[in-house]
């Protein structure tokens, strides 16, 4: 009797299950120039290099993407902020939006292909397609208001792709703001909708100095906004307890269609920016948390996307962390 030959490693590789989070590791993100900034390519670099290390970059599903349209960004952005970047994308120069926010001739292309990336995962999400997506790319979103960038940021990501969801026939979409820094482009974009809601868990005092517990929204919106400020040096047991305390119950009470992440990791206690104490473990935990709720409330949809982190080597750590979760790897809970 022939003794069948054992399989190649290739074909071993074939037999594995695809993992079902779709990744968007964007490649363009070099072309929004930033010099010696905080906020600059090395971030997505390290990114990839810790992600193919841990061999998690193939066997996803592909999520062809292009540029948000008009259409989509100026359902959140005014026409005169839209102007602007268009102007500044027809001069080939480089300036700055504010103090801390440089943007070069590219800047603008290369923040409507995040934010389309962003819509792209939000459809495929929403279809069915794929359980998750998580969107890496840079310049990161959340402290870009209606009226223009600020905090790093061009475009906001997340506020545009949750107006996308609802022009899309969500009914409630809930984006949930882990960044260190307070969401307050988000806020702002919703803060007076009673479609979305907003909740951020940040550093207080910090940058940019808003997201007091008493901003709970305006007119139709009021309650539909959650901030959950707290002081520096909290670890990774105090944000999973204010995740299962106050997140959760907040978010589940919505009963939210979609949940959408502004996924910040500079609240990692290596970060040279924040304040916080966290590890890679205490995003992975949170993740969890999130995840758990949106297979009791939406049918598992979440989408994330990168905002702040800028120490390399742990914001490296803490998106194969995260990564890792939306795939199905457990997380390990330190609050009960």
């Amino acid at each position: 009797m022939t003794k069948p030959e054992s399989p190649s490693w290739d074909s071993h590789l074939r037999m594995q299950p695809a993992r079902s989070t779709a990744l968007v590791l964007f490649n363009d993100h070099h072309r929004h120039i930033t010099g010696r900034h905080p906020e600059n390519a090395a971030r997505i670099r390290a990114i990839e290099s810790a992600l193919r290390a841990a061999d998690l970059i193939d066997g996803r599903p592909e999520l062809p993407y292009e540029r948000a349209s008009d259409t989509a960004i100026a359902r959140v952005h005014t026409e005169q902020y839209l102007e602007l970047l268009k102007d500044i994308e027809a001069q080939g120069g480089s300036t700055y939006l504010t103090a801390d926010t440089p943007v070069g001739p590219d800047s603008f292309e290369t923040a409507s292909l995040v934010s389309g990336a962003v819509i792209a995962a939000v459809d495929a999400v929403q279809s069915g397609e794929v359980p998750r997506a998580f969107v890496i790319g840079r310049p990161p979103g959340h402290h870009a208001t209606p009226e223009g960038g600020m905090g790093f940021c061009v475009l906001n990501h997340i506020g545009i792709a949750a107006a996308h969801a609802l022009d899309k026939g969500a009914e409630r979409v809930a984006i949930i703001d882990w960044d260190v820094h307070h969401g307050n482009g988000t806020q702002d974009m919703f803060y007076e909708s009673n479609e979305v809601f907003v909740c951020s868990v940040h550093q207080s005092p910090l940058y940019p100095g808003t997201g007091a517990t008493s901003e709970r929204g305006r007119g139709a919106g009021e309650g539909f906004t959650l901030n959950l400020p707290l002081p520096p040096g909290q670890n990774d047991a105090v944000y999973e307890s204010v995740f299962r305390d106050q997140v959760l119950p907040s978010v589940r009470r919505f009963a939210p269609d979609l949940i959408l992440v502004s996924a910040g990791f500079d609240a990692h206690r290596a970060d040279p920016i924040g304040g916080m104490s966290m590890t890679e473990a205490g995003f992975a935990s949170m993740a969890s948390l999130v995840v758990e709720l949106a297979e009791e409330v939406c049918a598992g949809k979440v989408v994330a996307t990168l905002e702040g982190g800028y120490d390399p080597p742990a914001l490296s750590r803490s998106v194969v962390a995260v990564l890792n979760v939306f795939d199905g790897v457990p997380a390990a809970h330190t609050a009960q």
